[in-house]
């Protein structure tokens, strides 16, 4: 019975031996600051120990510290979450340079601030799925997927449908593609052939685009899109475009009914009067031109006569009298 005491008792001893206690004794109690988790031990270093075995001594002295720090840490106040003791770290007390500024608070998104007003919970799908039909976990798309009901892949088609028509569509398609480019192909060989240009779609490019040749570029590309040009965005600095056409104007269906009488009757005077209507400024006009041009037509025949014609001469002969004739006195 002795034997089997001592047994027990040397067993108990051993286990003690190779498990240190919590309870720690410093000469100077050490500076624990929870917050940052951090212990500052000032006591004297033993020489002598570290001499002997260094790893063993800071191995020693780096346990004890952590006792101590864990033996503060449950002290603090502790609340239970998710099953697992959580304890309450206070205030920092050692401020703790930093190389590099806190980095700020990232900004929220527009789509995290709406899910956030509306309550969504952005949570990620799992591949696998529980199949209800064969009571087993299955990935829940692609090759055997879970609750996979084989009536959508089904497409009812009907009797009398042609499995080839699908095919004689798009060959006829490609064909038409095929005839089109070779046309465009035949038309570009001629126009190479003559020296010309093929006119392409919507405004063609010139070798020295003016300042009005950019601008109907311009006006064409904003009105090709769906809205023709409603919300395209304008450039900065960009002037209104003056290649924006004439809108036609339509007099309102229901309007001034005495006006509307006496256009009509003006139309119809207009076409039943035999007798032309007469343009007073348009005939004086015309009068006038005619008289300036006879009146130069009448220059011309002045200067003509001027330079020594036939009316010259008998002028100067009809001056000096004839031989063998007296002149009446």
């Amino acid at each position: 019975m002795a034997d089997l005491v001592e047994k027990v008792l040397r067993e108990a001893a051993e286990k003690e031996s190779k498990f240190k206690t919590i309870e720690v004794e410093k000469e100077i109690d050490v500076i624990i600051d929870e917050g940052n988790l951090l212990v500052c031990d000032t006591n004297p270093i033993d020489f002598k120990l570290q001499k002997k075995n260094r790893e063993d001594y800071l191995k020693d002295l780096s346990r004890d510290n952590t006792q101590l720090l864990i033996n503060r840490i449950w002290q603090l106040p502790t609340h239970r979450e998710d099953e697992v003791v959580v304890a309450e770290l206070p205030d920092v007390k050692t401020l703790i340079p930093r190389e590099k500024p806190v980095p700020k608070k990232r900004k929220a998104t527009k789509w995290e601030e709406y899910a956030r007003m509306k309550g969504i919970n952005k949570k990620k799908k799992g591949r696998m799925v529980f199949d209800e039909q064969s009571k087993e976990y299955k990935p829940r798309w692609g090759y055997k997927r879970a609750n996979d009901d084989t009536k959508d892949w089904l497409i009812e088609v009907p009797q009398n449908a042609d499995p080839f028509e699908d095919q004689f569509e798009k060959r006829k398609k490609k064909k038409n593609e095929r005839t089109s480019k070779n046309e465009l192909q035949r038309l570009r060989n001629i126009a190479r052939a003559q020296k010309t240009k093929v006119p392409g779609v919507g405004l063609t490019p010139t070798i020295a685009p003016s300042k009005d040749h950019l601008g109907k570029a311009l006006a064409i590309a904003k009105k090709s899109t769906a809205s023709i040009g409603k919300f395209t965005e304008t450039l900065p600095k960009e002037k209104p475009s003056k290649f924006t056409g004439k809108k036609r104007k339509f007099e309102p269906n229901y309007g001034d009914v005495k006006k509307e009488n006496t256009k009509q009757l003006d139309i119809l005077n207009s076409v039943l009067n035999k007798t032309p209507i007469l343009d007073v400024t348009q005939a004086v006009n015309a009068h006038v031109k005619d008289e300036n041009r006879s009146s130069s037509k009448r220059q011309k025949t002045d200067k003509k006569g001027g330079k020594g014609g036939k009316g010259s001469k008998g002028s100067k002969n009809n001056s000096q009298p004839k031989k063998g004739k007296r002149n009446k006195r």
